[in-house]
């Protein structure tokens, strides 16, 4: 056995690798092999084993084939059934067309095996990569063609064979893009001619699709593809420079599953439309001549379906209304992200419903008012929808108003149902002031991308003091519609422990503008670090974020000072305006500002920020990195600078880099670990070695608070604090409480010397509560707290109700008062955490569709009487004629797996791909059940299994179609859309 060379692997540890290990000590790295990939690690390594000792045989032609048959069925006699004993030919082809004169015709192959990969360069001695391509559409069943442009040159070469495909009953489906004017409508023409459905993106100023890819699909099981470099073009096809990779489902299926999925999805996105010349060529020939973007906007970007993001910001207006009955609602989204289509498709929705139909919309210029009007008009699919009441304008009907608040001002109260304000960070002035204290619409909806105002004033208490929904920044900037980002973390060697700290607020301003104002040596870092990063400062258009007036002050003066020219623009600026018109034009090239929400400071063209001051508000943190994120003419992405100190230990870095990665509480340290591997495409995080050290240690302290630090911050509040009031004073999560051994409520307030002695299994009873904390429909809460109070199940329903709490260990509890206060507390913390509207499903099983669930609790629901005892994931519940599914979308618990992402996933948020387990048959009783309709079936989804999560209920399912055996891949149609939040992280990309 060879030594083993410094480097890194991914190979499986046998006996012999093991006893090398051992010589390495803690030299060597290695983790346990995870049951999500090991069949694939398995098989690649007795693959290995096989090929070198079938390679290893010798003798003549015959005799080394007769060995290598029989070394083969040994083999298979071990692992297979006796039909997979092999013989010594190898099957070509099946056919089902002969010729007039009775002769089977078969299908021309390619010079590529069709086991095979390989790399095509256009080289000399390869096919060029058109003649592989017609051999490929030659066999193939369907043909799936993405491509970012395409020209009648390249379908001129692919026409014969194409069109034979389709006459032979092959689908064709082409996606492409209008970008640069490339793509030629004849091109587009011809493929629609011969049979092609053809979709198109008519976005011109950028594209998402930059890839050039074929999937050929055979119903054998041969599949290809080919992806590279290749646009449908003569030059790319015969003889140009072009790299195209061909894959074979024999070596690399998860890879044209990964293609399948991903193109199913684009398929099914709809801002990839469908194309017919007769009516959409003027639309294409207009998008091609490069019209203006603005022109498209309204076609396209304005659509009647909202993007994923925008779907949950309205899924968060609904569950706030319909959950918590709160009908003043603030939405905070970035500027360019669609807050008016929102807007629009929340009022189009609530007016379908019956609950609104006057509407009132302000904004402070005719300019906003105008475009405005145009969204509705679109949505609403009503070209006279609105009337204009702004600069001497005045409606007639007064049913559907756009006013600017100049012109409310001199007018009496305007009584419409629904009020939306856009840009509400205006409130707190004073004519926004008089409107909103005069009117009492049915529904008041504020848009803004700052909720928070340089002169302090709160405008939150127009909403109950809560944000109705923020906007998750990641489709947005996979979509383009907001700049990628590269963030740099950079030490600044300022140690910040012992600057005094407020609960609720952080730290002391004063105290903090002392340790920056006047630091020199701080400020030449900062220099050092934007001439790396940025290269020409002079070139630049950057904010600095600081503590107060004076370090903004200060900040400029020393910038102004070592040549890069800088303004300090706050409430003491006299002439605002003209020093940001300064920054836009270059002849300044910083901005600091103390209060980032001052109206003024929005230019699109800002390429560079600047954190200068600590800040953990999440909300915060991402309103100022939003004010750089806007795409501007010539900006590639926006270069974020935070310069980090040693912190306060109760300074929370965690929500600054969940902010920034929107990965989950408990997986952050996992991906400062890993270098921030899942961000959006074209955006960077860097840490310095310092920073990291820093970050990290902070997460794994603020992460895991300790139990005595939770005591001391119990004793600290008065005698009769309950377990919200202490949430809320301290900011611990609950989850704090109940995480790992820690038993609670109860449990604290006896470590604190305020609570009950425990009963006879409190101990057993409060990691029970633990497993209660998912619980979000209404109907379980209020059983629990009607089951506490000593009710008894007062139907079917109820009792299966019941059966779901015994799972929990929770059904009896009258030895144990403390923890049955302790239990209806909670049911009343989480009956306000709900941010999710669910349906309850018929009959006796008490399920929600869209609620959460674990399997226990779901299997009991359905009457299954010892569910811990059903551990696969499908179950068929035969007294309930429903057969049960739980997926976990993620089955690697610790690493990107692609070889086991894609065999469950949403391909649209009602289209479902599932795969059977591994030894079922296509023609087997079980799948004919799944197939027949005789039993509903029913879909739990999570996207991870670490920390052991809750399944969503995404409720009952119709089947659709399958394909193969062993595993059968069936897709099925879901009943209830899935919440665009779950249907993010089920499908296969971020945008």
């Amino acid at each position: 056995m060879t030594e083993l060379a410094p480097g890194v692997y991914e190979k499986l540890v046998t006996e012999g690798w093991q006893r090398q290990l051992t010589k390495h000590g803690d030299l060597a790295q290695s983790r346990r092999l995870d049951p999500a990939e090991s069949a694939d690690v398995l098989t690649a390594h007795l693959a290995s084993l096989v090929r070198r000792r079938l390679r290893a045989v010798r003798g003549t032609d015959e005799e080394r084939l007769a060995e290598q048959l029989a070394i083969a069925n040994e083999l298979a006699a071990l692992v297979g059934d006796p039909d997979d004993q092999a013989v010594d030919d190898l099957l070509l082809a099946v056919t089902q067309t002969r010729t007039p004169d009775g002769k089977a015709v078969f299908p021309i192959r390619p010079s590529t095996p069709l086991g095979a990969s390989a790399l095509l360069v256009n080289g000399h001695g390869q096919p060029n990569v058109g003649s592989e391509l017609r051999k490929e559409i030659g066999s193939a069943d369907r043909i799936d063609l993405l491509c970012a442009f395409i020209r009648w040159p390249g379908v001129r070469i692919l026409e014969r064979e194409l069109a034979e495909f389709v006459r032979r009953g092959g689908e064709l489906r082409v996606i492409t893009t209008t970008y640069r004017g490339a793509t030629e409508r004849r091109a587009l023409d011809r493929l629609v001619e011969l049979g092609a459905t053809v979709k198109i993106s008519y976005e011109t100023r950028t594209t998402r699709l930059h890839a050039k890819a074929w999937l050929f699909r055979r119903m054998s099981g041969y599949s290809t593809a080919y992806v590279g470099s290749s646009n449908l073009s003569k030059s790319a096809l015969v003889d140009g420079l072009e790299w195209n990779v061909r894959l074979s489902a024999m070596e690399q299926a998860h890879l044209l599953d990964t293609f399948a999925a991903t193109f199913e999805e684009y398929w099914a996105d709809p801002s990839f439309e469908t194309y017919d010349p007769a009516r959409d060529h003027d639309l294409l020939d207009r998008a091609l001549g490069q019209q203006r973007f603005a022109d498209r906007e309204i076609l396209t970007t304005i659509d009647v379906r909202p993007y994923g993001y925008q779907a949950e910001v309205l899924a968060d207006l609904s569950a706030e209304r319909a959950l918590h009955d709160r009908w003043r609602n603030l939405v905070v989204m970035a500027t360019g992200t669609g807050k008016t289509i929102v807007s629009a498709l929340d009022y189009r929705r609530l007016r379908a419903e019956g609950t609104v139909d006057s509407l009132l919309f302000v904004a402070h210029t005719k300019e906003i008012l105008g475009q405005s009007r145009e969204v509705f008009r679109q949505v609403m699919r009503d070209g006279s929808f609105g009337e204009l009441l702004v600069d001497g304008q005045r409606p007639t009907e007064w049913r559907h108003v756009f006013a600017s608040i100049q012109s409310l001002a001199r007018l009496d109260p305007f009584d419409a149902d629904m009020v939306i304000v856009d840009e509400f960070h205006h409130s707190a002035a004073t004519t926004y002031t008089r409107l909103l204290d005069r009117i009492t619409p049915r529904v008041l909806l504020g848009l803004t991308a700052t909720p928070e105002r340089s002169d302090g004033q709160d405008v939150l208490h127009w909403f109950g003091g809560r944000i109705a929904s923020e906007l998750r920044l990641w489709e947005a900037i996979e979509r383009q519609l907001l700049a990628p980002f590269q963030y740099f973390g950079v030490h600044d060697g300022v140690d910040l422990a012992d600057v005094p700290w407020r609960r609720g607020q952080g730290y002391d301003l004063a105290s903090l503008s002392e340790v920056y104002t006047g630091n020199d040596a701080r400020v030449r870092l900062v220099l050092r670090a934007l001439r790396d990063k940025v290269g020409d400062p002079r070139g630049m258009r950057a904010l600095g974020f600081c503590v107060s007036i004076a370090h903004a002050e200060f900040m400029a003066a020393r910038f102004t000072e070592a040549g890069i020219p800088a303004v300090a623009v706050t409430s003491r600026t006299p002439d605002r305006a003209a020093a940001i018109r300064a920054l836009a034009e270059r002849t300044v090239n910083v901005v600091f500002t103390v209060d980032l929400f001052n109206e003024g400071v929005d230019i699109p063209a800002i390429d560079t920020v600047l954190f200068l001051r600590p800040t953990d508000s999440a909300t915060v943190f991402l309103q100022q990195l939003g004010r750089g994120l806007r795409l501007a003419e010539g900006k590639a992405c926006l270069t974020v600078l935070d310069f980090i100190g040693n912190q306060h230990r109760e300074f929370r870095f965690d929500r600054r880099f969940r902010a920034l990665t929107g990965v989950r509480r408990t997986d952050v340290v996992a991906e400062v670990e890993a270098q921030f591997p899942t961000l959006p495409a074209g955006c960077h995080i860097d840490l310095d070695r310092e920073v990291s050290r820093l970050v990290l240690a902070n997460l794994r302290t603020t992460l895991s608070m300790r139990w005595p630090a939770i005591v001391s911050e119990l004793r600290q509040l008065p005698e009769d604090t309950r377990l919200t009031g202490f949430l809320e004073a301290t900011g611990i999560d609950l989850d704090d409480l109940y995480r790992g051994n820690r038993l609670g409520w109860s449990d604290l307030l006896r470590a604190a010397g305020r609570g009950l002695p425990p009963g006879p299994e409190d101990k057993r009873i409060g990691n029970a509560l633990g497993r209660v904390l998912h619980v979000d429909d209404a109907e379980r809460l209020d059983f629990i707290a009607h089951a506490v109070r000593g009710g008894p199940p007062r139907s079917v329903r109820e009792q299966r109700l019941l059966a779901m709490l015994r799972t929990t260990g929770l059904a009896d509890l009258r030895e144990h008062p403390d923890r049955a206060g302790e239990l209806l507390e909670l049911t009343s913390l989480l009956a306000e955490r709900r941010h999710r509207v669910t349906h309850a499903a018929e009959g006796a099983v008490p399920l929600h569709v869209h609620a959460t669930y674990t399997k226990n609790e779901a299997l009991a629901a359905f009457g299954v009487a010892r569910p811990e005892h059903m551990r696969e994931g499908v179950a068929f519940v035969r007294d309930a004629r429903a057969d049960v599914f739980f997926v976990t979308i993620d089955k690697s618990a610790t690493h990107y797996s692609p070889t086991t992402m894609y065999a469950d996933r949403a391909i649209t948020d009602t289209l479902f791909q599932w795969e059977s387990q591994s030894g079922l048959r296509r023609n087997t009783p079980t799948a004919d059940r799944y197939r027949s309709g005789e039993t509903t079936v029913h879909l739990f989804i999570r996207e991870t299994k670490q920390g052991a999560p809750p399944y969503l209920y995404a409720g009952p399912m119709t089947y659709l179609s399958d394909e193969g055996e062993r595993p059968v891949r069936f897709r099925w149609e879901l009943r209830h859309p899935l919440p665009p939040d779950v249907f993010h992280f089920a499908k296969v990309t971020a945008g």
